[in-house]
């Protein structure tokens, strides 16, 4: 008995499991114009070419159409629309249990009639499947943006538009459909063609015909300008550049795609948060010599910016306002703005580029633009999300980050750039003495793993007050990507840079060689960085550092000394020709990736000078100032009792401080180690 139970138990069980096998499949997809737009009340039929089955249904909102119980097989589709040539879909597999996906496009209404070959994947019948199939939509629609920054060059060719292709999740894996799923799918479009047959006939096919008397009703209408760019080629040779993956250069953004994209605007999105412990543990709070680190023991804002790119037959624009830390303290080191009347500083404070142009069809492209835009001298990009590191070396952190004027961008190949520049001055916001600056870049990108950059800069006279005396300098980069297995789960990519930058003022009695006595004024520096990626590059670990020396430090950052700038100076800090300023500095930066748009990272620094020069535990603030910012004379020794003595010459202002307790002088060390962490965010 116990053997016939278990005989039967096992047959029984085989019935029900047979029983639960589905027996049908689904067949759905989304009708679309040429334009994107979805079509309501198609005609779509469906024929089975290796059986008997033929059926007809409507098209609803959203242009989406279901058959939810067709037999397995290979079927036919037919879409009509009223005023478009009929489109054809072939090949469409229908298995058991599962919904296939087949989209279809109308072409143009004055184009000849298509045939569309559609290889689709199948997805969950039901609503999950219907969900799936919708986010792969949104995956199709994606793209790259059209307009990519590579050293401060924006390229815009609006008719050849790099090409993405299909995400691995834009379609979902195949799973079997549940029976209640298959019933609502199937009752749903039972009621669809009863509410089709009340309105009028019934067409040959089995679906509803439109009535006879009345059109379909007109298409949402989109402006042009608002349309995402149309798909181009599978590999770009034209738009300079895109032939390639460039995304893990040092100083440009790895984003891929954007997230919304149109033929007249790209949009651009910036945040940057960070918390910094400086362990000297300046009591003000203020750390010294730097272009990304300012405030230490506090979660701040370096930057929030939004913006971006317009374009609009050959017409180009430029916009990235600038808020947070860098609205501040990217000014302070510019001195041309207190030349004059019209407060320059206020201007452009919040501003980090703004420019229009044109894009002459010329070669592969000729750009002409005027305004701010970001130089990229040093390698580095302005902009923390696009680099390496946070903190760049001092090669990078001491030349300039924009530039004000007029700039050429010649494309002759799309591996070459040739840009010319006419400027105010060297990152000026007006031009110091009496003549501009002239410059330019030459960029080299042969290959996808080698960048070549060259940025040489002459002719302007850059020192507030010194009218004879011009600079001359030169930035060269090498980039260099030596191993690259990006689906690995162990080191996916290995790359370095090397940068070297030499440069001088001379005239009006400076001399770039000679000894310090004679007035010399030079600049030598290197930084040196190599990076790692991990599990296919959702890690990242840099390593690396450099050194700088700058004879008359005219490159030298001046500390915040009593709310110090370019133009106040500092007498705690003088930058006299022949001033020796040696300094040299290395960082581990670990980077987390999850997604494309944002950045969470850790670092370690280290720097050191042979001069007092970062902030010790004393900080750099008057006493009495620490909680009200600075006495208001930055460019006069302090008193012991905050107050300015009214003299930048120690002998008098020690004269005058001596009933106030005597001369005050900040805390000013030669090393410096920090940690901080932060987040990124591009869109």
């Amino acid at each position: 008995m116990a053997v016939t139970a278990l005989v039967f138990a096992g047959l029984l069980g085989s019935n029900i499991t047979a029983e639960a096998q589905p027996r049908l499949g689904a067949l759905t997809g989304i009708v679309r114009d040429a334009a994107k737009v979805p079509l309501a009340d198609a005609t779509i039929t469906a024929t089975q070419l290796d059986g008997n089955a033929v059926r007809g249904t409507i098209s609803v909102s959203g242009g989406i159409y279901s058959f939810s119980d067709l037999a397995p097989g290979t079927y036919t589709v037919i879409a009509q629309v009223p005023g478009y040539p009929d489109v054809t879909v072939t090949s469409l597999q229908v298995k058991a249990g599962l919904a296939t996906r087949g989209d279809i496009t109308m072409a143009s209404p004055l184009a000849a009639p298509a045939t569309v070959t559609a290889s689709a994947a199948p997805v969950p019948a039901g609503p999950a499947g219907s969900q799936a199939a919708n986010a792969g939509q949104d995956n199709l629609r994606r793209r790259p943006v059209l307009t990519a920054s590579l050293n401060g060059s924006t390229v815009n060719v609006p008719d050849k538009p790099a090409s993405k292709g299909l995400s691995p999740d834009s379609l979902a894996a195949p799973q079997p459909a549940t029976e209640p799923e298959v019933e609502a799918l199937k009752k749903r479009v039972e009621q669809l063609e009863e509410e089709r047959t009340a309105a009028g006939p019934a067409s040959p096919t089995g679906g509803q015909a439109p009535a006879p008397q009345s059109a379909a009703p007109p298409a949402p209408s989109v402006p042009d300008a608002l349309q995402p760019p149309s798909a181009g080629p599978a590999v770009d040779n034209f738009t300079p550049f895109a032939y390639g993956d460039f995304t893990w250069l040092n100083g440009t953004p790895r984003n891929k795609d954007t997230v919304l994209d149109t033929k007249f605007f790209t949009p651009e999105i910036r945040f940057d948060t960070h918390y910094m412990e400086d362990f000297n543990q300046p009591i003000d709070h203020t750390i010294v010599g730097a272009t990304e680190s300012f405030r230490s023991g506090e979660v701040q804002i370096e930057q929030a910016s939004v913006g971006g790119d317009f374009h609009w037959q050959n017409v180009r624009g430029r916009v990235l306002f600038m808020f947070g830390l860098f609205a501040t303290t990217t000014p302070r080191n510019d001195a041309s703005f207190g030349i004059g009347q019209w407060n320059l500083r206020d201007a452009y404070k919040y501003v980090s580029e703004a420019y229009g142009g044109y894009h002459f069809n010329v070669n592969h492209g000729l750009n002409v633009d005027a305004g701010i835009f970001v130089s990229y001298i040093g390698l580095f990009s302005y902009y923390n999300f696009d680099n390496w590191t946070y903190q760049p070396s001092y090669v990078s952190s001491n030349t300039p980050w924009f530039f004000n004027g007029v700039r050429v961008q010649w494309f002759p190949t799309n591996k070459l750039k040739i840009e010319p520049w006419f400027i105010n001055g060297w990152q000026s916001y007006s031009k110091y003495n009496g003549h501009p600056g002239l410059g330019g870049q030459l960029l080299w990108m042969p290959k996808e793993w080698f960048k070549l950059v060259a940025n040489q800069y002459g002719y302007g006279q850059d020192n507030l007050g010194l009218p004879h005396t011009e600079r001359i300098h030169t930035d060269d980069s090498i980039e260099i990507r030596y191993y690259s297995k990006p689906e690995s789960l162990k080191v996916s990519k290995m790359a370095f840079s090397l940068t070297a930058d030499a440069g001088c003022q001379f005239g009006g009695g400076i001399q770039c060689t000679g000894a310090p006595s004679k007035n010399k004024q030079s600049f030598v520096g290197w930084m040196l960085y190599d990076r790692m990626w991990f599990h296919k590059d959702l890690w990242a670990l840099t390593l690396g550092g450099g050194e700088m020396s700058n004879w008359g430090r005219y490159l030298t950052l001046l500390p915040p000394i009593n709310g110090a700038d370019a133009v106040t100076g500092s007498p705690y800090f003088t930058q006299l020709p022949g001033q020796r300023a040696h300094m040299w500095d290395s960082t581990v930066t670990l980077q987390y990736m999850p997604k494309q748009y944002i950045t969470w990272w850790a670092e370690f620094g280290y720097r050191h000078s042979d001069v007092p020069y970062f902030a010790g535990r004393g900080g750099v603030t008057p006493p009495g100032y620490q909680l009200g910012g600075t006495n208001g004379s930055p460019g006069q020794f302090a008193c012991m009792s905050g107050a300015a003595s009214g003299a930048s010459d120690l002998p008098t202002a020690t004269a005058n401080c001596a009933s106030a307790g005597g001369v005050w002088f900040p805390d000013l060390r030669r090393s410096e180690a920090k940690a901080s962490i932060g987040v990124m965010v591009k869109f």
